[in-house]
């Protein structure tokens, strides 16, 4: 899929095409849920998404989603932005609409973990976890289950 969006942005989701320095230098540093995410971890998750879909502006990767499903009843959006200088165009809500509405898993159930962008999420048919929703947080580094109380909210993986 190789979507025009007008003014020279584009989206594509050919994983070839990605460029893991850009999609990392900004995911390690800029956002709040992967900072200081190592290379090596990025390039994977990248590699071992059912599918990811890059936002460019003039082959530049400017923005970014991945998912990962089981294929069959429910899929989990990660790692979602658009550099700041791109905001505030619609872009973002055209990145997690290709997503989540026109490529292979459309019609699944749909997760993410967002702390900042729930209008955004909720134009696009997302709401608050029903009271079946659980979550297990990854533990901590001595060891123990993360608390609710000390761990960051994750974003998107």
């Amino acid at each position: 899929m190789r979507r025009d969006l007008g003014d020279g942005f584009e989206l594509d989701d050919d994983a070839a095409r990605v460029d893991l320095v850009a999609v990392h230098r900004f995911l390690c540093e800029e956002s709040y849920w992967a900072r200081g995410r190592a290379f090596e971890t990025q390039a994977r998750l990248v590699a071992e998404s059912a599918r990811v879909v890059g936002l460019y502006h003039q082959g530049r990767q400017v923005g970014f989603c991945r998912a990962v499903t089981d294929g069959v009843s429910a899929a989990y959006l990660a790692d979602v932005y658009v550099l700041p200088e791109c905001r505030g165009r619609g872009l973002g809500e055209e990145l997690v609409r290709e997503m989540v509405d026109r490529g292979p898993y459309a019609g699944r159930t749909w997760l993410l973990h967002t702390q900042d962008m729930h209008p955004l999420y909720r134009k696009l048919g997302f709401g608050a976890p029903g009271p079946k929703v659980m979550e297990r947080l990854a533990p901590v580094p001595d060891g123990q289950p993360a608390s609710r109380s000390t761990s960051q909210a994750s974003d998107s993986g």
